[in-house]
Order: C-alpha cells, then sequence, then structure tokens
C-alpha cells in the first residue's frame, strides 16, 4: 500500500536530531513533504539539512520560541499542515533521589514541548480546517516502570493532552494521534546498557524490576517508530484520531 497526503506538505518536527526524530524526518522526506526538524543540538541537526529540509536550534521547553518559529515558517515556508513531537528526554532516577531539577526538566520536554507545539499549531490549522499532529510518547505512558516515575508520567500527560486536543480539533478536521515505542535502539535506549549484553536484558525482561519481556523477540528500530507515524499523518488513516498506537513487539500485552 502507498502511503498518500503528505507530498506538498509542510511538517514541523521536534528532536529531529535523536534516532527516532531523524528517521521521522527521512521518511517525510521521501514521502514529498517539506520538512521543519528542529533540535536543541544543532550539531545533531546538520546532517539532516538539505533543499528539502530546513534545520532549526529550538528548546521547546520555550513557549516564547516555540510561537515564533512556527509564526516564521507560516511566513516564510507555508502553512504548516503537520506536526510532530518527538523530542524527549529520560531519567532513570527513583523516586526518593529525584530532585525538583530533573523532574521539571523531563516535564519541560516531554510534556510542555508536546503542549507548546501543539498549541501553536492548533491556533493556526483550526481556521484552515485541516492538519494532523502526531506525538511520540512512550509505552511507559501505560504501565508502571521501575525507576522512570518522571519519564512515565510525562508520557503519560502528552499522551492524554494528545487524546484531548483530538477531540477538541475533531468538529475541524484536524487529527491528533499517538505513537507508543517501547525500547528501541536509539542512543536513549542504548545509553542505559552497561555492557555488550544490555539488548539480550532487554529483550529477556527482568523480574526484580517487574519489567517484561518483548514477545516479538528483537528491539524496534527507528524505522519501524517512523513508519508508523507516517501512516498516521497519511490520507489511509483518515478516519484515525485519538488512537494510541504501541510499537513494542508486544512488550506491555496490549495493543
Amino acid at each position: 500500500m502507498r502511503l498518500t497526503g503528505i507530498a506538498g506538505k509542510i511538517a514541523i518536527v521536534t528532536g529531529a536530531g535523536g534516532g527516532i526524530g531523524q528517521a521521522v524526518v527521512r521518511l517525510l522526506g521521501e514521502t514529498g513533504a517539506r520538512v521543519v526538524a528542529t533540535d536543541r543540538d544543532a550539531r545533531m541537526l546538520a546532517p539532516l539539512a538539505s533543499e528539502t529540509v530546513l534545520a532549526e536550534t529550538l528548546d521547546i521547553g520555550d513557549s516564547t520560541a516555540v510561537d515564533a518559529l512556527v509564526e516564521r515558517v507560516e511566513t516564510d515556508v507555508g502553512p504548516v499542515d503537520i506536526g510532530i513531537n518527538v523530542a524527549g528526554v529520560l531519567s532513570t532516577d527513583l523516586v526518593a533521589d529525584t530532585n525538583d531539577e530533573t523532574w521539571r526538566n523531563v516535564f519541560a520536554v516531554n510534556t510542555d514541548g508536546v503542549f507548546h507545539l501543539s498549541r501553536a499549531l492548533a491556533r493556526r490549522m483550526v481556521p484552515r480546517k485541516r492538519g494532523a499532529i502526531v506525538t511520540v510518547s512512550s509505552n511507559a505512558a501505560g504501565i508502571p516502570r521501575h525507576g522512570m516515575a518522571a519519564y512515565a508520567a510525562s508520557k503519560a500527560a502528552a499522551t492524554m493532552f494528545t487524546r484531548c486536543l483530538g477531540l477538541e480539533l475533531a468538529p475541524f478536521g484536524i487529527r491528533c494521534n499517538i505513537v507508543a515505542p517501547g525500547s528501541t535502539l536509539t542512543p536513549m535506549q542504548t545509553g542505559m546498557w552497561t555492557d555488550d549484553k544490555g539488548a539480550e536484558r532487554v529483550i529477556a525482561g527482568s523480574l526484580e524490576t517487574y519489567k517484561s519481556g518483548i514477545p516479538l523477540g528483537k528491539l524496534a528500530t527507528p524505522e519501524d517508530i517512523a513508519n508508523a507515524v507516517i501512516f498516521l499523518l497519511s490520507e489511509q488513516a483518515g478516519h484515525i484520531t485519538m488512537g494510541d498506537l504501541y510499537v513494542d513487539g508486544g512488550a506491555t500485552l496490549r495493543a
């Protein structure tokens, strides 16, 4: 099946410098979209810049900066019809060891950032009565995780925010959906490994931390997640909104 409805559209992607974000940008380009790729780290964006990809440094925790970027894109590039919230940060501290700064930083990126971009886009999409927004959340938003309270809570908030936004925007023909990845082969994942057996342990699961393994017996790739994002943006998903699509190899034992 060939996915349609994306070619010629203008898309803004946050967290474009990371594994999933980069994969999303590449697939959008292959489907003919014009992409504004954003990240806090300009060095990570450099390889993405091209004739169809505009790289922009952005702190999504800063609502003023987000509003200014969206306004600039709308003025200089054209109307934005696609928004993809990918930016995310991780904390593996136990609750008792989590300080205020860590908690606030996790929510500033994982939750506030989703709100800032989605609000800015909604204000412009509603008068046009078209558009689609996808938030890359996490399967941790739907299941308790040991040592990941801040991360899981921030992702759960972003997930429910996106579903509520989808309810508000549905009368205007604007769709809002969530992709919830499980363990994916990205620097965020490998950064938690202590040796070359990290992938094995993730796939097997951990009784000590009450974490189930991955029934499919493999980690996701960034492209696996990006494929789900692109599907939800396409015309083939034209009657799907407020959806929460788990892409985790069955790890949470739910769809």
